[in-house]
Order: structure tokens, then C-alpha cells, then sequence
């Protein structure tokens, strides 16, 4: 499952409780990360799934449930 892998990388990137990463948790509020982390985390999902996020697309991504939903909407294609 899709989620399951984000909420992994997450965590292990983040260093938050695996509990704390749900869909509706925000990447920065919730989760706390600055905009490196951000950047890094993008990065590292691109690469677990073998895909593109496009920048403008990152802008639009606030929740881990955003970040679910890109790459499901993207392996459906």
C-alpha cells in the first residue's frame, strides 16, 4: 500500500512516531519539517517509487494524504 511506504519514509527521514504520520497530518506543521526536509523528502519518494514530482506540483502537496493521492494517481497511468 501506497501509504504504508510514505508513512515509512516519513518516519524514518523525519524521525517522528509512526503514529503521528496519518493522511490528514501536515508535512510541516505536523510533521515539522522546514524546507530542506521538504526537498529531501520529495527526492526520497521520487526514488522508492520511480517517479517525477513536478515543482509546481510539490507546492501543492501540505498533507501526507496529498502526497498518497500524487502517487496513486500516478501509477494508475
Amino acid at each position: 500500500m501506497v501509504f504504508d511506504k510514505i508513512r515509512e519514509i516519513i518516519v524514518e527521514q523525519l524521525d517522528v512516531d509512526e503514529d503521528k504520520v496519518t493522511t490528514d497530518a501536515s508535512i510541516t506543521e505536523d510533521l515539522g519539517a522546514d524546507s530542506l526536509d521538504v526537498v529531501d523528502l520529495v527526492m526520497n519518494i521520487e526514488e522508492s517509487f520511480d517517479l517525477e514530482i513536478p515543482d509546481e506540483e510539490v507546492e501543492n502537496i501540505k498533507t501526507v494524504g496529498d502526497i498518497v493521492k500524487f502517487i496513486e494517481a500516478k501509477t494508475e497511468e
